[in-house]
């Protein structure tokens, strides 16, 4: 039985994270320009070491060399993802007690996709710190939303290695719980325009007409406003990270408003 404890042994002993100080490229690295007081702030956490939210925030596009691939944020990604899943879980697990699992798996999948990772990057104001160049970042487009994600969960990653579990339990929870009052990620697949047009054809009110009255922010990271007519009464308003997201956002406004 002596392989299986080696085996054992290798699979889970927890070598020391490679970081970018210790690379033979330091100097290099220390020179990627972060604001690691402000990104402290923004995401509301203590930060020790400096290296790995860099890293964490480092999209591969940042250096043009192939042999410098390994400094972007994917291995973080792939970690960040592992423990996002676990802290998601065990929230569940605690908040719906009575919950069978075929319910806790639908809600738990629905706060970990990627549409609700670029919702929690957006919360925090990520967008701003994501490390890449200066082509891909006029070119990326609707990209941009995967590439939050990932660093997302990249950033998750860096505050479980920088200060430990319970840090980055509190980090996610904080950032779930703060999407799912401001509207951001719903836990349940509500359509709300489609509820607002049965209503309003059930009622005699005729067809919602939904019309952008703003848009702010860069190309990479727009906010659009939204308002719903009906007849000649605006119903709502609504606000979204893209045109569809900000309708249902206004579709839930008049349906409070109506019902």
């Amino acid at each position: 039985m002596s392989w299986l404890k080696r085996l054992v042994s290798t699979l889970f002993a927890r070598p020391p994270e490679p970081s970018l100080s210790k690379r033979s490229d330091r100097t290099e690295s220390d020179r990627i320009p972060l604001d690691t007081a402000a990104l402290s702030r923004a995401l509301q956490i203590r930060i020790h070491s400096p290296e790995l939210f860099v890293q964490a925030l480092l999209h591969r596009s940042y250096y043009q060399r192939g042999d410098d691939a390994g400094l972007s944020n994917e291995r973080l990604e792939f970690l960040g993802d592992s423990i996002l899943n676990l802290v998601v879980g065990e929230y569940l697990y605690r908040t719906l007690p009575r919950a069978p699992e075929g319910e806790l798996t639908r809600i738990r999948s629905r706060l970990v996709d990627k549409r609700a990772l670029a919702a929690y990057a957006h919360q925090t104001g990520l967008a701003r710190f994501i490390l890449m160049s200066q082509s891909a970042s006029l070119t990326v487009g609707k990209g941009m939303e995967t590439i939050l994600a990932d660093a997302f969960e990249a950033i998750i990653a860096a505050v479980y290695l920088d200060d430990g579990y319970a840090a980055a339990r509190r980090f996610v929870e904080r950032q779930v719980l703060g999407a799912i009052k401001s509207g951001g990620v719903a836990t349940e697949d509500n359509n709300y325009k489609s509820m607002l047009l049965e209503y309003a054809q059930a009622k005699g009110l005729g067809t919602p007409r939904y019309a952008v009255i703003k848009e702010e922010g860069p190309d990479h990271d727009r906010t659009f406003t939204v308002e719903v007519l009906m007849g000649s009464d605006r119903r709502g308003t609504g606000r979204g990270k893209n045109k569809k997201e900000a309708e249902q956002a206004a579709a839930r406004e008049a349906l409070r408003e109506l019902l």
